[in-house]
C-alpha cells in the first residue's frame, strides 16, 4: 500500500476517534470488579429499575413515533397554511434540557400545578405516566424531523399509478407507503428508543419512586462517587444502545431517496387538511403550554402561594452565579461548535470523497458515538482523565461534547459531500489545481449551509446537555443547564424555570441567526443565478 498524505490523514483521524471514544469505554469496563457486579446484580432495586426503563421507554417510543408520523404527515401530505411556522414551533422542545420538560410537567400537573388546581384534579404526574409523557415531549421532535425527511423525498409515481388503477387509499398505504417507510423507520425507532432509555433528566424530575437505570447511574456516580457500580450500570445501558446501533447499521436503506422521479402532488381535500390542523394544533398548544409554564413560574414571586409578577427570580439566579454559568455554557458551546464542525468536516471529506478501505473503517468509527449514551461517555471520561491535567477544565467539557454530538453533524456533511460531483478532484488534478484549493474555492462554498447547520447543532446541544458534562463539570466551569437540578434540589423552582428560559432564549437566538443567514444567502444565490 502506497503511503500518501491522505492515508496518513485518515489513519490519524481514526486514531484520534479511537482514543477519545473506544479507549475511555474500555477503561471503564476494566474499572468493574466482582464486588460491583455482585452489588448490582443481587439488588432488587436494579431489576426494578431495569423493568421500569424498558417499559417506560417502549411505551414512550411508540407514542413518540405515532405523534411524529402524524405531524410529519400533516406537514407534507396536506395543504395546511403556516407549515413553516408550525415546523419551527414543533422543534422547540429540542432547545431545552430534558430535565426542563419534567419540570414543566410538574408546574402544570404537579400537586400544586396550574392544571391540577384549575380542574381540582387528584391524580399525580409523578411515576410511570409522568416519565412517559415527559419522554414523549423530549423525543418526538427528533422523530418528527427524521420522518419529515423521509416523507419529503417520497416518490409520487407509484401513487399516481395506483390512482389511475383505482386502488383505494387504505390499500395504497399498505402496499406503497408501509414498504417505503419500513427500512428508514428502523433508524427513527432506534434513535428514539436510545434517546429515551439513556435519559435521566425526565425521570429525575417526575419519576418520584419510579427509578430508571440512568437515574441510578447518576445517583451512584455523581451522588456517591461509586464509579465501579456506575460502570456496571453503564455497561448495561450500553447494551440496548449498541444493539440498536448495530441493527440500524445492518438494515440501513441506501436506495429510497435515489429513485425519486416525481415530487408528491397534493390534491384539494378539506377533510384531510382539517385533520392536519387538528393534529398540529393539539401538539403545538401542549408544547407551548409547557414552555409558557416556565414563564409563569419564573415571573411569579413565590409559586404557587404568591403569583404576583416580579423580576426577583432573575436577580436571584444571577446572584447565585447564573450569569457566569451562562457565559461558561456559551463559551463551551461556541468552542465545541468550532472544533466539532471543523473536525466533522475534515473527517467527512476523507470518508465521502476518498472511497478506500480505510475510509470505510473511518466512517464506521465516526458513527460509533451514536451508540454511546451521554451518561456512559461522561463516566468513562471521569475514570480515564481524572488524574490528568485536562480534568476539571473547559477542555474536557469540549472534548466530551464533540464526541457526544459528533455523529449527526458528521453524517450531515458526509451526505452533502456525497452528492457533489465525484470528479471535482480529478479535474482539478488535470488542471494543476491542488486539493486544498478545490476544498477552499469549491467544496466549502457549496456546503456552507450544511456547515451552518452543523455549527448550530453542536451549539444548541452543548448549551442544553446535562448528561455527559454532569460528571465532569466543576464549580468554576459548570454549564448553566446543571443549575436546574441544583435549584430543584433546594426547592428553588422559580430559579430553575429562569435557567430553562435563558437556555431556550440563547438557542432560539442562535437558530434564528443561522436561519436568517441561510435565507439571505439563498436569496443572494438565486439572484446571482438570474443575473
Amino acid at each position: 500500500m502506497k503511503i500518501t498524505k491522505s492515508l496518513v490523514g485518515r489513519i490519524s483521524i481514526f486514531v484520534i476517534l479511537f482514543a477519545i471514544i473506544i479507549v475511555p469505554l474500555v477503561r471503564m469496563l476494566f474499572y468493574i470488579d466482582g464486588a460491583a457486579l455482585k452489588s448490582v446484580f443481587t439488588s432488587d432495586g436494579f431489576y426494578t429499575a431495569l423493568l421500569n426503563s424498558i417499559t417506560s421507554t417502549l411505551v414512550a417510543t411508540v407514542i413518540s413515533l405515532v405523534v411524529a408520523y402524524a405531524l410529519a404527515w400533516s406537514i407534507h401530505r396536506t395543504n395546511m397554511r403556516f407549515k413553516a411556522i408550525l415546523s419551527i414551533v414543533l422543534v422547540f422542545p429540542m432547545l431545552i434540557p430534558s430535565i426542563s420538560h419534567g419540570m414543566g410537567l410538574v408546574i402544570l400537573f404537579g400537586n400544586n400545578g396550574i392544571i391540577t388546581r384549575l380542574f381540582d384534579a387528584s391524580s399525580s404526574i409523578y411515576g410511570f405516566g409522568g416519565v412517559v409523557l415527559g419522554s414523549v415531549i423530549y423525543s418526538f421532535p427528533v422523530a418528527f424531523l427524521m420522518i419529515s425527511d423521509i416523507l419529503k423525498y417520497e416518490d409520487y409515481s407509484p401513487y399516481e399509478a395506483a390512482n389511475v388503477l383505482g386502488i383505494s387509499k387504505p390499500r395504497q398505504f399498505g402496499a406503497i407507503t408501509l414498504p417505503y417507510l419500513r427500512k428508514p423507520l428502523i433508524s427513527v425507532v432506534f434513535a428514539t428508543f436510545t434517546m429515551i432509555v439513556t435519559d435521566y433528566g425526565v425521570p429525575l424530575s417526575v419519576g418520584g419512586q419510579f427509578k430508571t437505570l440512568p437515574v441510578i447511574l447518576y445517583e451512584e456516580a455523581v451522588g456517591q462517587l461509586n464509579y465501579s457500580v456506575g460502570s456496571v450500570i453503564g455497561l448495561v445501558l450500553l447494551v440496548p444502545a449498541v444493539g440498536a446501533f448495530l441493527f440500524d447499521l445492518l438494515n440501513q436503506d441506501k436506495g429510497n431517496s435515489a429513485y425519486v422521479t416525481k415530487p408528491f402532488r397534493l390534491e384539494e381535500n378539506k377533510k384531510r387538511d382539517i385533520i392536519g390542523y387538528v393534529v398540529c394544533t393539539i401538539v403545538v398548544l401542549f408544547t407551548l403550554l409547557v414552555l409558557v409554564s416556565f414563564c409563569v413560574q419564573a415571573f411569579a414571586k413565590r409559586y404557587p402561594s404568591d403569583m404576583s409578577f416580579t423580576f426577583d427570580n432573575f436577580a436571584k439566579t444571577f446572584k447565585r452565579d447564573g450569569g457566569s454559568f451562562l457565559l461558561n455554557s456559551m463559551l463551551m458551546a461556541l468552542l465545541t461548535s468550532a472544533v466539532g464542525t471543523a473536525f466533522a468536516f475534515i473527517t467527512a471529506y476523507f470518508t465521502a470523497r476518498m472511497k478506500t478501505k480505510t475510509s470505510r473503517f473511518l466512517h464506521l468509527m465516526s458513527i460509533v458515538s451514536l451508540a454511546v449514551p451521554g451518561l456512559v461517555l461522561g463516566l468513562s471520561y471521569v475514570i480515564i482523565f481524572k488524574s490528568t491535567f485536562v480534568y476539571g477544565t473547559l477542555v474536557i467539557l469540549i472534548m466530551v461534547n464533540v464526541v457526544h454530538f459528533f455523529a449527526s453533524p458528521y453524517l450531515m456533511m458526509y451526505n452533502a459531500l456525497g452528492k457533489m460531483n465525484e470528479n471535482l478532484e480529478s479535474v482539478g488534478h488535470i488542471l494543476g489545481v491542488n486539493r486544498l484549493r478545490i476544498i477552499k474555492d469549491v467544496i466549502i462554498p457549496q456546503s456552507k449551509y450544511t456547515l451552518l447547520e452543523m455549527f448550530s447543532y453542536f451549539f444548541v446541544n452543548s448549551m442544553m446537555t446535562i448528561s455527559a458534562v454532569s460528571f465532569l463539570a466543576t464549580p468554576d466551569n459548570k454549564p448553566l443547564a446543571l443549575l436546574i437540578n441544583q435549584f430543584e434540589t433546594y426547592n428553588m423552582m422559580e430559579c430553575a424555570a429562569v435557567v430553562a428560559i435563558l437556555i431556550f432564549a440563547v438557542n432560539v437566538t442562535v437558530k434564528g441567526i443561522v436561519g436568517a443567514i441561510k435565507k439571505h444567502g439563498e436569496k443572494k444565490d438565486v439572484k446571482s443565478k438570474t443575473v
